[in-house]
């Protein structure tokens, strides 16, 4: 046993021995230091220089933006009276002194001209028995409400000032690209110009199946107050009027929306011009495409606007679009879904001319189309829909004025109304779809009222509505 031992340390110190050895005299020097942490290996994966001063936020600059635009938004005050009911049953059953009680909402503005025209949104000062603007300088106005449309969601107002104010040009909306930098500028929560900084994440965004809307989508932080205020580009460029967020709290959670600045131009230069809004309508009536019922009618285009019928005496009807075609461009701006196609609409008027690019049974067509007035109005009210008469209808019923049901509600369907004529309301003649839509307009939801039609006989019929 001591034997075995003996050789195996004799072993251990010659293995040393020739071990130190080659270290020292054969071996070459190699050094390798070793941290902790290690650097992880960069990999290029581009030829191209990068910027000097970063990429992402870092690329946009937006004092210039906010220096051009916080002095032009200003803060709007509208002041309500509000009727009180009774607070008792005894002062329903013996009476009461009927009392009025102010309100105050707010909102932003947007001041377009050295001379005091401001713009905002239609619900921030609708029911106004006063307005009051405030501008940057902590300056205060009373302003006058020029026009308004409810269907844009603008107002104009204007505001008397002896010195020029600082104000913000339209800039051309159509041009505005998603995840394009954004700033939304306006008076949140009775704050004085805010600004915020967001990116464009859609164009074209309908919020209502039951309204032809058109808005830019932003994520820039948009609140209560916000309302009217500019969505602006970084070159300061105003591109949008703040109206709307998508959030069951009232506060932001990342959606915000605005006018695109094209139409926003448009219903004011009309409101300027005319007193009221210009729209110059294609003439057809269609929808979005989507899977199913492309397969039902055997189509294998989802993009698009498809065609279900076409207005008589429209333009769309005398340029010779028909039912079935695909409407996939307007002008230079592509179309794939039926928002985009009636907000670029929503910045034209009656009489100008568009170049439809349209797919019929495969094959690409071009048309030109001149825009005409609208032919066809929903009464308020009640819910018809009425259009004027045509040619061939001044024939066949031998009249020259009125306006013919098209279309009513599910609750008038079994009176029997489509294709007559109202020519009176409360034996006032009826000329025109104007004429319908102020005079049903003004009707009260607890009187009672009538008006006298045409039938396809030529006969007069009267219905009382209560």
């Amino acid at each position: 046993m001591k034997k075995i031992a003996s050789l195996f340390l004799v072993s251990v110190f010659a293995g040393a021995i020739t071990l130190g050895a080659y270290k020292l005299f054969f071996e070459k020097e190699s050094y390798r230091w070793v941290t902790s942490v290690q650097e992880t290996p960069l990999v290029t994966t581009s030829n191209l220089d990068t910027s000097a001063r970063g990429a992402g936020i870092n690329e946009a600059d937006f004092t210039l933006a906010a220096e051009k635009t916080v002095n032009s938004v200003v803060h709007v005050k509208n002041m309500t009276l509000s009727s009180r009911g009774p607070s008792s049953i005894a002062e329903f059953f013996y009476g009461y002194e009927r009392q009025q009680t102010p309100q105050v909402g707010t909102g932003s503005g947007v001041i377009i001209s050295p001379d005091g025209y401001i713009v905002t949104n239609n619900h921030v000062i609708a029911n106004s028995s006063q307005l009051e603007v405030t501008l940057n300088n902590n300056k205060s106005y009373e302003a006058e409400v020029i026009g308004t449309d409810a269907d844009s969601d603008i107002a104009l107002l204007k505001i008397d000032t002896e010195e020029a104010l600082p104000y913000l040009a339209f800039g051309n909306s159509d041009n505005a690209k998603i995840g394009e930098w954004v700033l939304a500028v306006g008076n949140p929560f009775n704050l004085t110009s805010t600004v915020t900084a967001g990116i464009v994440s859609a164009k074209a965004r309908s919020l209502s199946p039951r309204r032809s809307q058109s808005f830019i989508q932003t994520d820039a932080a948009v609140n209560p107050g916000n309302s009217g205020g500019a969505l602006v580009n970084t070159n300061g460029d105003l591109i949008g009027i703040n109206t709307a967020i998508t959030s069951q709290t009232g506060s932001y959670v990342g959606y915000a929306f605005a006018v695109p600045s094209n139409i926003a131009k448009k219903v004011v230069e009309d409101i300027m011009e005319f007193g009221n809004v210009q729209k110059g309508l294609l003439g057809i009536r269609g929808g979005d495409l989507n899977p199913e019922a492309a397969t039902e009618m055997g189509i294998d285009d989802l993009e698009g606007v498809y065609i279900a019928s076409v207005e008589e005496e429209s333009g769309a009807y005398e340029a010779g679009l028909k039912e079935g075609d695909i409407i996939k461009q307007i002008d230079n701006i592509q179309v794939s879904k039926f928002s985009e196609l009636s907000g670029y609409l929503s910045s034209k008027r009656p009489g100008d001319k568009v170049e439809v690019t349209l797919n019929r049974d495969g094959k690409s067509l071009v048309k030109n189309v001149v825009l005409k007035k609208q032919l066809s109005v929903v009464l308020p009210s009640t819910g018809f829909t009425v259009k004027n008469l045509s040619e061939a209808d001044i024939k066949k019923f031998g009249i020259s004025k009125g306006v013919k049901i098209t279309n009513v509600p599910e609750s008038y369907s079994r009176y029997g109304l489509e294709n007559k004529v109202i020519v009176e309301l409360d034996g006032e003649p009826i000329n025109n779809i104007d004429d319908a839509k102020e005079r049903f307009g003004q009707l009260s939801r607890y009187g009672r009222t009538s008006f006298t039609m045409i039938n396809e006989n030529g006969e007069k019929e009267h219905m009382i509505l209560q």
